[in-house]
């Protein structure tokens, strides 16, 4: 018996956001942002509500193709109605949109499920942490100098203790904006970077032996390509910090793939089909872990891996998910601490968000 648990109805949404200004990384330039916005309602009028980052298709693909498979199932039975979604896909393909749409289904029906038995979601998940750290993620290649080390030591003065800057447009000129922001935030705050995969491996191992000389950085995130798996695992032999990658994984064999060739495994819950292969992808590894970005997504799914480092903390979707959502959480010492209220404690903000629908 469902007892009126069964989903009636899954609904999508595509928001587009215009940036702040205009922002770059090592390879791709951009001036908005789209969101897709899914609520799952049930019988007993539960609703549930999740979200990814891609193209305003996902709406019709949620609707047309994912919300047909989803309803009439009971909601506590999330694997059944992930597997439905998967299934659905099949001709279509799992990397790319029809994982990050379902993605944003399943983060709805754990919302829901968890409102369903008024329970927080990260008590659901079965988390091991109350509070999940953070990183400030930002610094676009687009930022003057000023402008990057402005916002990269105001994380740091709301007591975020790692920080995050973009790089890739010259080797020259991302040591001397690197070298600028150590000197700011001073020593005691970790300094990561992200190239996005802009350099080759000759000259990745260059600039990331001057940016530990110069600038004390920790982290090198994607300084080659990551479909570069030979390049990677040499460079993680070969540097003296951690090399990263994963946010473009959308299944769990890309990352039992991917995992030897770094230090440490990233994994973006929006884009690796939701909290159901998020988690799966977590346990299948001892590797350091760490979330990709859509802080909101991840907070309570991240304190259930026992071996997760931290959660991106990311410019963009911070600022799209607080105009857009009540009850985001914000950091404190440099943690997110998930609230114990019902579900996700997240309110979608429709009327808020109406300006910004994609029509």
């Amino acid at each position: 018996m469902s007892d009126g648990h069964e989903v009636t109805s899954v609904e999508a949404a595509a928001y587009t956001v215009p940036t702040d200004g205009p922002e770059a990384d090592g390879t791709l330039s951009w001036d908005a942002t789209t969101i897709v916005v899914v609520t799952v309602r049930t019988r007993a009028g539960v609703t549930g509500v999740g979200h990814t980052y891609g193209h305003e298709c996902l709406e019709s693909l949620i609707s047309g193709l994912l919300a047909p498979r989803v309803v009439g199932i009971d909601v506590r039975e999330t694997g059944a109605a992930w597997e439905a979604m998967r299934s659905a896909i099949r001709n279509l393909g799992r990397p790319g949109l029809c994982s990050m749409a379902i993605a944003a289904v399943d983060m709805a029906l754990w919302d829901a499920k968890a409102r369903t038995l008024d329970v927080s979601l990260h008590r659901l998940l079965g988390g091991c942490r109350s509070e999940v750290p953070v990183y400030g993620s930002g610094g676009f290649t687009t930022y003057s100098r000023d402008d990057l080390v402005a916002q990269l030591a105001g994380w740091v003065e709301q007591g975020i203790p790692r920080v995050k800057m973009k790089i890739g447009i010259s080797p020259e000129d991302d040591l001397e904006r690197a070298c600028a922001v150590r000197k700011a935030i001073g020593t005691d705050t970790e300094l990561y970077v992200d190239a996005n995969g802009a350099y080759d491996q000759v000259t990745a191992l260059r600039l990331g032996r001057q940016l530990v000389e110069q600038a004390d950085v920790t982290w090198f995130e994607e300084p080659v390509s990551s479909d570069d798996l030979p390049g990677l695992t040499d460079l993680s032999r070969d540097l003296p910090l951690d090399v990263t990658a994963g946010e473009y994984g959308y299944h769990l064999e890309y990352f039992q793939v991917m995992a030897p060739c770094v230090d440490v495994l990233q994994a973006d819950i929006t884009r690796c089909a939701g909290i159901t292969e998020w988690l799966r992808v977590a346990t299948a590894t001892t590797k350091p872990f760490s979330g990709h970005c859509a802080p909101m997504a991840h907070v309570h799914a991240a304190t259930v891996p026992p071996h997760l480092r931290h959660l991106e903390y990311f410019h963009d979707h911070v600022r799209i998910e607080q105009m857009l959502f009540d009850g985001v959480l914000e950091p404190v010492e440099g943690c997110l601490i998930p609230v114990e209220t019902p579900g996700n404690g997240l309110v979608f903000k429709e009327a808020d968000a109406e300006r910004f629908r994609v029509r």
